[in-house]
């Protein structure tokens, strides 16, 4: 079927951060049809079937990541090849792929040594609300709309670069599929990629949602025991052991007490997934010495983190970023999927609820009241 030269699609805008909650009172997000132009030299038309809310959309939504708008935002998603550019290889018509929200150049030094999550031109890109190109291919009423992490994924069609595309096996889902571009590839990248436990090791991980779920799944995985989940909502601790976890903490001013406790001196690994610097410092205390804590989740930039620095010397331990999981995407995605589909990396428990894109002010709602994994957007 021909592809018009320029499409009409549904989208959400996000037009102004930091609208009072309830989003679904003041309506952050407009579901707007907007003007969609086709894929230029090395970008990809996506057909978005799947899109994933994430904390990430939410810190743009409240302002604590201040982003160009209006923007058209949604950044975890899984969707159909339409139509690919000039000079794009390694995707057809009718694959299936899942969006990475970092596009790598291949070129710049993070790139060069096997660091694509910490791409440079990436990370300008995304910063600016931009392609790898520096196009926008969104626009309203003549004006352009900015990109979201160079995918843009709540809207139904999107054009992409084509390094931020990774070809998957289109017998998987798409609405599982979506959640390996952000929540799985994040969360189990941390361990596997950042912490690289070795196996029978102690962890802890603080925060449930869907990436630190993802995390648990991931210490799983990497053969750590014991494996404890801490996260207030107590309705998240059947799920965290369903993914992996051997004891559940409702967090307070103990949990570091208990987590000693359970791991016979603290935990050889903690993750942190709250996006929190008190969170952040319990983590970093819940480690015995020689331990390695390992943040991904994105706290307001204002706020500052203290720990003992002589810890990081005298008892020899490891404080780390991970970003993306420390994934190389096109190496990752397509191994976590296997592992998925080989029943050893249980994805399906992240499905908390699917929504229309109409609904997705009050979705973003359910995911700032933490009473769900991650819900999924179907368009």
């Amino acid at each position: 079927m021909a592809v018009p030269t320029v499409i009409t699609t549904r989208a959400a805008v996000l037009e102004e951060s930091g609208r009072p909650a309830p989003y679904g009172d003041s309506r952050p997000l407009t579901v707007d049809s907007v003007e969609l132009r086709p894929p230029g030299a090395g970008e990809v038309l996506v057909r978005v079937a799947a899109a994933g809310l994430c904390h990430s959309d939410l810190s743009v939504i409240d302002g604590s990541r201040p982003r160009p708008l209006p923007m058209v935002l949604g950044h975890e998603a899984a969707g159909v090849v339409v139509e690919v550019g000039p000079g794009v290889r390694g995707l057809r018509v009718d694959d299936h792929v899942v969006c990475a929200f970092v596009p790598a150049c291949g070129g710049c030094a993070p790139c060069q040594s096997g660091r694509p999550a910490l791409c440079e031109p990436g990370a300008a890109a995304n910063t600016v609300g931009s392609l790898l190109s520096g196009h926008r291919p969104f626009r309203r009423g003549g004006l352009e709309l900015h990109q979201h992490l160079g995918v843009s994924a709540f809207s139904e069609y999107t054009v992409v670069a084509a390094e931020s595309l990774v070809p998957v096996d289109r017998s998987v889902p798409l609405d599982r599929a979506a959640l390996f571009g952000c929540a799985l590839l994040t969360g189990v990248g941390a361990v596997v990629n950042t912490a690289r436990p070795r196996p029978g090791t102690a962890a802890v991980v603080f925060g449930l949602g869907g990436v630190g779920l993802a995390a648990v799944m991931g210490a799983r995985v990497a053969g750590c025991h014991p494996i404890v989940a801490v996260d207030p909502v107590g309705l998240k601790h059947p799920l965290a052991r369903q993914a992996g976890a051997t004891q559940t903490l409702d967090g307070g001013p103990d949990t570091v007490a208990a987590v000693r406790d359970l791991t016979g001196g603290g935990a050889d690994v903690a993750i942190e997934a709250v996006g929190s610097a008190a969170v952040l410092a319990a983590a970093y205390a819940a480690t015995r010495r020689g331990g390695t804590t390992v943040t991904v989740g994105l706290p307001d930039p204002r706020q500052l983190l203290s720990i003992p620095a002589v810890s990081l010397v005298a008892e020899e331990r490891t404080l780390r970023g991970s970003y993306l999981g420390g994934a190389v995407p096109r190496r990752d995605i397509p191994r976590y999927i296997a592992l998925y589909q080989a029943g050893s990396l249980p994805a399906d428990l992240l499905l908390g609820g699917r929504l229309r894109l109409d609904e997705i002010n009050e979705g973003f709602d359910a995911l700032a009241a933490a009473t769900t994994a991650r819900q999924v957007v179907i368009l």
